[in-house]
């Protein structure tokens, strides 16, 4: 095998974890994986690899080779994509936010793939923060404002925020008329580092911000609606997120005279320096093809009107 194929393979080891996977990938066998590797390292001089029964680890050789082969098996793609008429070929690795992905991301994929059989994809939606080079993530969709870095922003939409609770929720503690009375609730916050405990109002044309407070705390969207289901307080969430239970009655909207425009932006971002990667290109687009047809992320869907809520 070639020196580009000894890349290849190194990779796809480093990023299945372990020979076994990365045969499969590959469709070799474990034995021709582990030669491979063994030949590389034997004509490079040194370990690129420190392998126990328990953890494949990359020693400091193995960490700047890999860095290197990641940039050239990449290249490599790009030129056989050229060369194939613009056929978008390679693996694409997509994060995005839990609920966002399950409810967006994941029934953009089909078509995607459809339209680019020679890719392959990795999708995994989380609510952390994921470290895009750490985690040899190629594009990440994420919500809400962006902190200052190198990465770079694509907005693919927005959803407007709204606060709500349970009847349940309502009939043991009350509604509130004012932002000033969400003192005397229990009101749900994110234990996110960008989420702010304080929740954004406008009364008499003049915007300020509520403080809030309350004795739970949760990480991710999808925990944070089962907990306003379940009659625990009151939240702040993206309208994308609980619209169908909206319509349904089964939450109901508070202080919408006082919303000043509560906006949740709706970002792909990626890993600057350089040309963006067909691949990446070609999915943004789609998401942003894909969501224009959203009236719960284009800024066209209202509350009091339920049945442009499910459209």
């Amino acid at each position: 095998m070639e020196r580009s194929g000894e890349m290849e393979v190194f990779v796809r080891v480093v990023e299945k974890g372990g020979f076994s996977a990365a045969a499969r990938s590959l469709e070799l066998t474990p034995s021709a994986v582990s030669k491979l590797i063994a030949r590389l390292e034997a004509r490079l001089g040194t370990r690129l690899l420190v392998r126990t029964t328990r953890a494949l680890t990359m020693t400091e050789e193995g960490e700047a080779y890999h860095r290197a082969a990641q940039r050239i098996v990449q290249a490599l793609d790009d030129a056989d994509q050229a060369a194939a008429g613009g056929a978008v070929r390679g693996r694409l690795r997509i994060n995005a936010a839990l609920p966002f992905g399950t409810m967006f991301v994941a029934p953009a994929i089909p078509p995607f793939m459809a339209r680019n059989p020679y890719l392959t994809i990795e999708l995994s939606f989380t609510d952390g923060i994921v470290d895009l080079v750490a985690e040899k993530t190629d594009v990440a969709i994420r919500m809400g404002n962006l902190p200052d870095s190198g990465l770079i922003a694509r907005k693919l939409g927005q959803s407007r925020r709204v606060i709500c609770a349970a009847p349940s929720y309502l009939e043991s503690k009350g509604t509130p008329a004012s932002p000033e009375d969400l003192e005397r609730h229990d009101c749900l916050t994110f234990s996110f580092r960008r989420d702010r405990q304080s929740w954004p109002f406008q009364k008499s044309g003049v915007e300020f911000n509520q403080p809030v407070s309350g004795n739970l705390v949760v990480n991710n969207g999808e925990t944070m609606k089962q907990m306003l289901l379940a009659g625990m307080g009151i939240a702040r969430m993206g309208l994308f997120h609980v619209a169908e239970e909206i319509a349904a009655g089964a939450l109901i909207p508070l202080l919408e005279d006082y919303n000043p425009g509560d906006l949740e932006l709706v970002h792909a971002i990626h890993v600057g320096g350089g040309p963006l990667p067909p691949r990446v290109r070609s999915f943004i687009d789609h998401m942003i093809e894909t969501l224009s047809w959203q009236p719960l992320l284009n800024g066209s869907a209202l509350i009091a009107d339920k049945s442009l809520l499910l459209s």
